[in-house]
């Protein structure tokens, strides 16, 4: 388990840096936080370090948005709206997690019976407007 804190936004690609280090071969990535907490915003800088140029937003209609990066695909995931886990299964998650592709997931919560067995959690806690703890794990 990593922590880190940060105060400011400029730090927030030391913190992407280590997600990816950290993922030892795990290509399920979860990000645990409240509305607001900078899921997103991390996401973006995953994306970047791993050589994408797209736009990285929030797939919260779409459900999963797709970039290219130098090594490979990268999903990103964002379940908020999730009512019935169905809305999942009739997504093909299977076909995303089981890719071996890098799959970025916000809102875990709505799909925990589907999240497979070796998959890294990023807890985010917000402690004021930039200051924010990062639990990798």
């Amino acid at each position: 388990m990593i922590q880190l804190k940060i105060d400011s936004l400029s730090e927030l690609d030391h913190v992407a840096e280590q997600i990816i280090s950290s993922l030892g071969g795990r290509n399920v990535v979860l990000f645990r936080g409240g509305m607001g907490a900078g899921k997103t915003t991390l996401i973006s800088r995953i994306v970047a370090l791993l050589g994408s140029e797209d736009t990285v937003t929030s797939p919260t209609f779409a459900l999963v948005n797709e970039y290219e990066g130098d090594e490979g695909l990268i999903y990103h995931f964002d379940f908020y709206r999730i009512d019935k886990v169905e809305e999942v299964f009739d997504l093909g998650y299977e076909e995303y997690f089981y890719s071996g592709d890098l799959c970025l997931v916000e809102w875990p919560e709505k799909i925990e019976a589907l999240i497979p067995d070796d998959v890294m959690t990023v807890k985010i806690e917000v402690e004021d407007d930039e200051e924010r703890v990062f639990t990798i794990d």
